[in-house]
Formats: structure tokens, C-alpha cells, sequence
């Protein structure tokens, strides 16, 4: 199931899952896929409007479950007959070209500072995998969970492995992957903009919300969430408070 890079193992983790979308990064992931879809030829001008279509709502409202379920059904159009080893070759353009550009230093920043408290970084995304576990890599992150298609003999037959990595299933695999990995959920942490993600945010012990859309606001507000603007001084006040809180953590585990 780990989709990892390597690292030091150790008895119990500690874990920080990051959503990708409007949380690492500006916009939707899907849409730069798209993008470099049509440089490809694989998409047509129609197809790249209808992204561009769905990338400005989720700009300025968030995810659409509706929005979601088209794209969702072009992209296993698209993938059908697609060779594993292209996806990658493609996703690391897609990182390089559109992706990089468009992350949040600061989102970056408080990964980088689990990172640095011996945390692991795992990014939970809709994304496909393969997309995910390159932006992880690249990032120095451990690992990565997406959305994975079927493959027969390294081509791609146009059907999901699973299902797509999104709300209650995001929840879900956290909870397989802190099992597997022997991590205390009360002890992990999550990051995320949507109110889809409220079963995940839900799971642990530590969240912040970041940027979020009205309806997760709204319910942030109401349970006294941490709220994290794109802003210095918020930045400023998410790294006092994963260092505090690490600091709690690593003092109850060491009182264990």
C-alpha cells in the first residue's frame, strides 16, 4: 500500500497529511494534468475550456462533487491504453512546468517544519497517485496517496483501482495507513482548504484548516478549529503551533 521515499523506521510515527489542492497548492492539480494533456494532443480545445471551466470555480468556491464526477469520468476516458511509464514521464512535467510554480511557499514551509520534528508528510489527494507520489518527491515529503487506475502488462484499461481518494475514503486510507505505520491519529495532524475533507480533519488530533471554502469556515468557527490564512502573520502563528503542540506529543510519547 506505501507509496514512500525512504527513511529512518522507527517504533511509532508521528504524521502530518496535507491535501494537494488549494491547500499546497494554487487551483486543482487536474487542471495542469489537463493542460499538459492537450500539449500532448490527448484532449481537445473543448476539453481544456471545460477544465479551464472547473479550475475558476474551484478558484472562487471550492470543490463541486458535480465538477468532480465529469472530470473523474474524462480522466478514465484519457487514461485508457496510456502507458504507466507515460503518466510519469508526463507527471513530472506537469510538476516542473505548472505545478512548482503555483505551490504555497507557506503550506510548504509548515510541511517542511513536520519534517524537521521527525514527523512524516503524507499528501492525501484526488489527484492520481503517480501525480501525487512526484509532487512528494520532489518536495521531500514522504509519501504520497491518490487516486489509482487499473493497469494490465503497464498499460492502463480505463477503470479505477479503488476508489477515487476523496472525503470519507481520504479518512478512510489516513486510518489504514497510521495502522500500518503503528501512529497514534491523536497524535497526527491534517491540513486541508475543503469541506469534503472534514471526515479527515475530523480523524486527528491536530488540524488546521487553510483557506478554507464558506461551509468549512463555517464549521472550523464552530468547533474552534485553528484558521489558517495565506498571510505572514498566520504563518507565523501555524509554526508556533506545530512546534508547541510537537513538543506536547513528544512528551507524552516519551511518558508513555
Amino acid at each position: 500500500m506505501l507509496d514512500a521515499t525512504p527513511q529512518t523506521p522507527s517504533d511509532t510515527a508521528i504524521v502530518a497529511f496535507f491535501d494537494v489542492d488549494n491547500t499546497l497548492l494554487r487551483g486543482a492539480s487536474v487542471f495542469h494534468i489537463a493542460k499538459a494533456a492537450r500539449r500532448q494532443r490527448l484532449l481537445t480545445l473543448v476539453d481544456i475550456l471545460r477544465f479551464g471551466r472547473h479550475q475558476a470555480s474551484f478558484l472562487l468556491r471550492g470543490e463541486n462533487n458535480r465538477h468532480l464526477g465529469s472530470i473523474k469520468e474524462r480522466a478514465l476516458e484519457l487514461i485508457e491504453g496510456y502507458r504507466e511509464d507515460a503518466l510519469q514521464a508526463l507527471a513530472v512535467e506537469v510538476f516542473e512546468r505548472d505545478i512548482e510554480p503555483r505551490l504555497w511557499p507557506e503550506t510548504v514551509g509548515l510541511a517542511r517544519e513536520h519534517l524537521a520534528k521527525g514527523h512524516q508528510v503524507w499528501l492525501m489527494s484526488a489527484t492520481p497517485q503517480i501525480v501525487g507520489k512526484v509532487i512528494a518527491t520532489r518536495l521531500g515529503f514522504t509519501g504520497a496517496l491518490g487516486t489509482q487506475f487499473e493497469a494490465h502488462e503497464g498499460v492502463f484499461t480505463g477503470k479505477f483501482d479503488g476508489p477515487v481518494l476523496h472525503a470519507e475514503f481520504k479518512a478512510i486510507a489516513a486510518r489504514a495507513l497510521a495502522l500500518e505505520l503503528n501512529a497514534n491519529l491523536e497524535d497526527c495532524w491534517a491540513y486541508s482548504d475543503s469541506r469534503n475533507d472534514i471526515p479527515l480533519l475530523s480523524l486527528v488530533g491536530h488540524r488546521m484548516v487553510v483557506n478554507p471554502d464558506a461551509r468549512l469556515t463555517k464549521h472550523a468557527k464552530r468547533l474552534g478549529w485553528p484558521i489558517l490564512q495565506l498571510k505572514r502573520a498566520s504563518i507565523r502563528d501555524a509554526q508556533k503551533r506545530v512546534r508547541r503542540e510537537a513538543r506536547a506529543v513528544a512528551t507524552k510519547k516519551r511518558q508513555a
